[in-house]
C-alpha cells in the first residue's frame, strides 16, 4: 500500500511561501535547501512542500501551468482542519491570504471557509469531520 507522504506546490519564492504558512497556520519549518529552491513544513502526517518554479521546470520537461493569483484557482485545494474556523480564516487574511468564501456551516455540520495563499493556491480552512 502507498503512503501519502507530501504535496509540493511550485512557487516563485520558497522562503516567503514557508513564512506565510508558518504565520497563517502555525506550521513549523522542517527544511529549506541552501539555495532556497525547496522547502518543507511539518504539518502532521503529511508534509507540505514548496519547490521554486525554476527547479520544478528542470524536473518536468513538458512544463506546467504556473499558479497565478490574478487567475481563477486550479481545480485543486489543500485543506487544514482547525478548532476555530473564523479565527484561522481571519488570521490567514491578516498575513496575506485573499478571501474566497466566508466560514459557513454545511448541512452535515462541518464549518468550511476558503482563502487563496499569496501564490494563488486554494486553501480550505475547516473543522474536522467526525
Amino acid at each position: 500500500m502507498a503512503n501519502f507522504a507530501y504535496t509540493i506546490l511550485y512557487v516563485k519564492d520558497v522562503a516567503a511561501s514557508i513564512e506565510f504558512y508558518e504565520k497563517a497556520f502555525g506550521f513549523q519549518r522542517k527544511f529549506i535547501s541552501p539555495d532556497n529552491d525547496y522547502g518543507e513544513l511539518n504539518t502532521g502526517t503529511t508534509t507540505l512542500s514548496f519547490a521554486q518554479t525554476a527547479l520544478a521546470k528542470t524536473n518536468i520537461p513538458g512544463g506546467f501551468i504556473e499558479s497565478d493569483p490574478a487567475a481563477k484557482p486550479f481545480a485543486f485545494e489543500i485543506g487544514f482542519t482547525v478548532d476555530n474556523v473564523e479565527e484561522a480564516f481571519q488570521k490567514a487574511l491578516t498575513v496575506g491570504a485573499t478571501r474566497v468564501s466566508e466560514p459557513k456551516t454545511k448541512p452535515w455540520g462541518q464549518t468550511v471557509s476558503y482563502v487563496r495563499d499569496p501564490n494563488g493556491f486554494l486553501v480550505e480552512i475547516c473543522t474536522a469531520m467526525e
